[in-house]
């Protein structure tokens, strides 16, 4: 572990950085972060072993789809691989907050290999149907959650600083990335190589990515290590709130995806796809680099808000398309809202929930998420096979609605129990 009198000097200089103005405040924010002893590397890790998430499920659907010619049954293997991972997420949270992240990813690590590697022999084989669910099982309930751990050791190590918005805006731009480039590799790929070629370079970039980042022991988090039966994360209301939200974003995006290779497929262009859903995330992408860069003032309750307002939006966008340009421009379009959604869920959960079940509080939105992909992938599959690609992408955006409604009602539950750390500065950061 980094020793307390170089944390503390870190956080006083990300303090002093963080407040000067201007733009050279923004540029020299972003550097700063990153400039915090060790972070590098672990953010580096991170990010390699973060592809995988947007590989597995475009690279399952093309799997299964291109074996079995039904998106149904590829959209409900997905959504298989997504439930396990939302259902298991919050207790790989909870063992990490109790015996330490290292352990836990290398376990986990084993299991997923071991299920993506039956995933691509029952595909391949021909095997009865059922063996695809079983071996999707294992593979989505380990996946690695980095995703958490990485902002938990941001947490650990810049603290209450104006300094932690700058960091989550990082990790959704790294998120952004991973959703460029996962599909592009995943497609490119299953349609130059083998259609199994895809979850096959998932399994590569997983297990190098959490290895390399289980072995940076001294970012690491001290591990709470407390008893059965102590504090939950889901117990906190606000918590409960953002779950039922990220539930619904979570469909848009399971939604979208299938909906987007049906969409690209329907035009006789399916390498589209890739490149598609690599647009939705560049426009989140961007958005996230502007949302980190500024100092807000409106509560992240608002702003969460406003961003899922967007997404209603877009959907409806990407529903109105028909051809691939259209489609490319409403993608960049809609992909703005998506950044700013998840980080002002994060920094929520980072202000709600009690420091000692952080990790599992942020995995209750990997969480939610995963359970609403694994809905949108099996309701995005069945319109896409009852009528087209449009009426998927009508699906996400009834969902988007639910999401905003839902925010909208919950709203007196997501203030901050803590008292503000300034306008637009910690206490309001919110958190893909």
């Amino acid at each position: 572990m980094l020793d307390g009198e170089a944390l503390s000097a870190g956080r006083q200089g990300l303090r002093r950085l963080y407040c000067a103005g201007g733009k050279e405040r923004t540029l020299i924010s972003y550097r700063a972060v990153l400039a915090t002893p060790g972070a590098r590397f672990f953010v580096s890790a991170a990010f390699i072993g973060r592809l995988p998430l947007s590989m597995l499920g475009l690279g399952t659907i093309v799997l299964v789809q291109s074996r079995t010619g039904s998106y149904g049954l590829a959209g409900a293997v997905t959504a298989t691989l997504a439930l396990s991972l939302a259902v298991a997420a919050p207790a790989a949270g909870r063992l990490a907050d109790r015996l330490g992240q290292a352990p836990v990813l290398v376990a986990s690590l084993a299991v997923h290999l071991v299920g993506l590697a039956g995933l691509v022999a029952a595909a391949l084989s021909s095997a009865p149907r059922w063996t695809l669910f079983a071996a999707a099982v294992p593979a989505g309930a380990a996946v690695p959650q980095l995703s958490s751990m990485v902002r938990a050791r941001w947490t650990g190590l810049v603290g209450e600083t104006p300094a932690l918005q700058t960091a989550y805006a990082l990790e959704s731009v790294l998120d952004e990335v991973v959703y460029i480039l996962g599909p592009v590799i995943v497609t490119t790929l299953a349609t130059q190589v083998t259609a199994a070629a895809g979850v096959g370079s998932a399994a590569v970039f997983a297990t190098v990515g959490t290895l390399l980042f289980a072995s940076l022991r001294a970012t690491e988090p001290t591990p709470a290590r407390r008893r059965r039966g102590g504090p939950q994360a889901i117990a906190t209301p606000g918590l409960r709130v953002l779950v039922a939200v990220f539930v619904a974003v979570g469909v848009i995006i399971g939604t979208v995806e299938v909906a987007m290779v049906a969409f690209a497929t329907e035009r006789g262009a399916r390498v589209m796809a890739g490149p598609l859903l690599a647009v939705l995330a560049g426009g989140s992408l961007l958005a996230g680099l502007w949302y980190g860069a500024r100092r807000w003032c409106a509560p992240g309750r608002q702003r969460l808000l406003a961003a899922i307002a967007g997404l209603a939006g877009g959907t409806l966008l990407l529903a109105a398309a028909r051809t691939i340009p259209q489609m490319l421009v409403a993608a960049l379009v809609a992909g703005f809202a998506v950044s700013p959604a998840f980080i002002a869920g994060y920094a929520l959960v980072e202000l709600l929930v009690p420091e000692a079940v952080l990790t599992e509080g942020f995995t209750w939105l990997i969480a939610a998420t995963g359970i609403g992909m694994a809905a949108g992938s099996s309701a995005g599959g069945l319109a896409v096979d009852i009528a087209a690609a449009r009426a998927a992408f009508l699906v996400a955006a009834a969902a988007a609605l639910l999401a905003a409604s839902i925010a909208l009602l919950g709203r007196r539950w997501l203030r901050s129990p803590l008292p503000p750390a300034g306008e637009g500065e910690a206490a309001s950061v919110p958190t893909r």
